[in-house]
């Protein structure tokens, strides 16, 4: 009997392991059950964005991923020039981590081991069924079948998810009208490809990119506005490749050795509810795109953020009413407004002459800074601002915003104050007594006294004397004012649940 089986070890699965063994170190039980008995060498994306960076330094763990790792202070929309500025973005890391998708998995896989998850390789889960107390799945592994039961259950099986399946939840959307050819292969004379930005071409025929991994490999990716194959599992093969390459650029390219060949398409699917019962889902199992810049893997690892700490809450038994369920409206919307961007760029990138002025005209918006800034917020994950009460102060919802602090223990940032995965009452004025109206929530969450020059910001009319963030770095209030001091009780009940009774001695 486990406290959570979470079904899929790629990264979301190893990250969201991860949150549920913070939160509840000494208690918890967690699995990850994984059908590929050896981690995959393959590495689909190869970015990490500004608002994961900010959420693994928010853990302490960003070092481990930016050791030997290149930055890139930019990024494209739809290929198009003028390119992205992250640099000019308000974040600690305002910049693309080039890192493959295989080593963020094996730190995230490293990091879930540290934590005492329990990690079985080669089992596939086949069923799952619940009732009002457990969920139970059915695995199958080398020496037989067996049932594994559990209090929650969540599905990070990617877009084919059997546990999105087997839960009955829909996952409503739109078919693949494009057909993309991916290779990890050796070429002959690189010369031959040509470059665009970043290392993509765009001709009458299709997409082409080319970008070198690791000498001698290269990868190569077609994207032809066709109908994809009826048989979408057929292995791909070189001469596939080849005569992909071919049709885009019009000419024959000599290339071998494959490490990797796969196919995709721009299927978008969105599932209906991220939760049912027991059961939950997150990353590609709840949302399915045409991969652009790494966004579904950075939308998957912001799910699972956001859902360690509430599941982690409903174990323990302090979860307030519909915390868990905040998940499915907290994140849902997010997603749908990365398949709106991703479909977006999609378009633009039509080989369709017709696109060509829009095209032009869209690079003329991005040369505009707020356009331009508009933009990289929104591929970058640093735009999302959860629902707040209207009169709630600007940064209720948004990531917290980086405070310097002094405290009695030495100079901190706001993520230093976040590593133990725990909700944070920041008091920058001691006058205003926030410690003792958050006395009862000090299992839940950490008390911190000090002082900052930062924290008048231009959006606030009156001096910040309190901060409360939640454990993914979200701010749950901040106190400027009489009246949102008097609320901050109402929303550490929000998101923390009832005050543990004090001890009248």
């Amino acid at each position: 009997m486990a406290d959570v089986i979470v079904v899929g070890g790629g990264p979301v699965g190893m990250l969201l392991a991860s949150e549920l063994r913070l939160a509840s170190p000494a208690s918890s039980k967690v699995v990850v059950v994984e059908k590929a008995a050896e981690p995959s060498p393959h590495s689909r994306a190869f970015r990490l964005q500004p608002r994961t960076l900010e959420m693994l330094d928010q853990r302490g763990l960003l070092e481990r991923f930016t050791k030997g790792t290149k930055q890139w202070p930019k990024a494209h929309f739809a290929g198009l020039q003028p390119l992205l500025e992250l640099g000019e973005l308000d974040s600690d890391h305002p910049y693309s981590l080039l890192i493959p998708q295989a080593r963020t998995e094996a730190l995230l896989e490293e990091r879930a081991r540290e934590l005492g998850v329990v990690i079985r390789r080669g089992h596939q889960v086949t069923a799952v069924r619940q009732d009002a107390d457990r969920v139970v799945a059915r695995v199958r592994a080398d020496d037989g079948e067996y049932e594994a039961e559990a209090r929650f259950l969540v599905g990070c099986d990617g877009g084919r998810s059997t546990v999105r399946k087997r839960a009955g939840i829909g996952f409503p959307g739109t078919t693949g009208k494009v057909t993309a050819l991916l290779g990890d292969v050796v070429l002959a004379e690189p010369g031959q490809l040509p470059s665009g930005v970043p290392g993509t071409s765009r001709t009458g025929a299709g997409l082409l990119m080319a970008v070198t991994l690791q000498e001698p490999v290269t990868r190569v990716l077609t994207t032809e506005f066709r109908e994809p194959p009826a048989d979408q599992d057929a292995p791909v093969t070189l001469a596939e490749l080849r005569a992909a390459i071919r049709r885009v650029i019009g000419t024959d390219v000599d290339i071998s050795d494959p490490r990797w060949l796969s196919r995709f398409t721009d299927a978008t699917r969105l599932a209906e509810t991220y939760r049912r019962g027991r059961v939950l889902l997150a990353g590609d199992a709840a949302h399915i795109h045409f991969p652009i810049g790494a966004q579904g893997l950075n939308l998957g690892l912001h799910d699972a953020v956001n859902l360690g700490w509430k599941l982690a809450a409903e174990l323990r038994g302090t979860a307030p009413d519909g915390l868990l369920d905040s998940y499915t409206a907290e994140r849902r919307p997010v997603a749908r407004r990365v398949l709106l961007e991703t479909r977006a760029q999609l378009a633009l990138m039509s080989p369709d002459e017709r696109t060509d002025p829009l095209r032009e005209l869209f690079g003329e918006l991005l040369a505009l800074p707020a356009v331009n800034q508009h933009l990289s917020r929104l591929v970058s994950g640093t735009d999302v601002r959860y629902d707040a009460p209207d009169d709630a102060h600007p940064w209720v919802g948004a990531a917290a915003v980086r405070l310097d602090l002094k405290t009695a223990a030495g100079e901190v940032r706001t993520a230093d104050l976040l590593h133990a995965g725990r909700g944070v009452l920041i008091e920058l004025d001691p006058s205003a007594g926030l410690r003792r109206l958050a006395a009862g929530w000090t299992d839940r969450v950490d008390l911190v006294e000090a002082s900052t020059p930062s924290a008048s910001p231009a959006s606030s009319a009156s001096p910040v004397s309190g901060l409360l963030l939640r454990p993914d770095g979200h701010v749950a209030w901040v106190v400027d004012t009489p009246d949102r001091r008097g609320r901050l009780t109402d929303a550490l009940r929000t998101w923390f649940g009832e005050p543990t009774e004090l001890d009248p001695a």
